[in-house]
């Protein structure tokens, strides 16, 4: 059973960075064919695709974040993790990590991560 596990700060103030964590078990961030998603969703608003990390390592990132997104992993210790940079109160949201296992199929999420972005 593949399980998702996001971690990283509750709070965040403006212009800063926000550094997630998605650590990954059950399964392989190798496997073939498997696709790290990052996703969000602000309060009282649909959930909101940030990008993605490719099992080889590629990644593609949601181009409504104008750059401010970094996707990075860690083999070794099964992770992918999310960069976002000079954050905004528009950037409070809860954030998710989900696997895609085929085209558009979400077949495992993380529970999500509670983010805020405030003074």
């Amino acid at each position: 059973q593949v399980q998702l596990q996001e971690s990283g700060p509750d709070l965040v103030k403006p212009s800063q960075t926000l550094s997630l964590t998605c650590t990954v078990s059950g399964g392989s961030i190798l496997t073939a064919n498997t696709f790290y998603n990052w996703i969000r969703q602000p309060p009282g608003k649909g959930p909101e695709w940030i990008g993605n990390m490719h099992y080889d390592g590629n990644t593609v990132h949601n181009p409504s974040f104008k750059s401010r997104t970094t996707i990075s992993r860690d083999t070794s210790q099964n992770q992918v993790t999310l960069q976002l940079i000079s954050v905004t109160p528009e950037d409070t949201a809860v954030y998710y990590c989900a696997r895609e296992g085929g085209p558009y199929e979400y077949d495992y999420w993380g529970q999500g991560t509670q983010v805020t972005v405030s003074s």
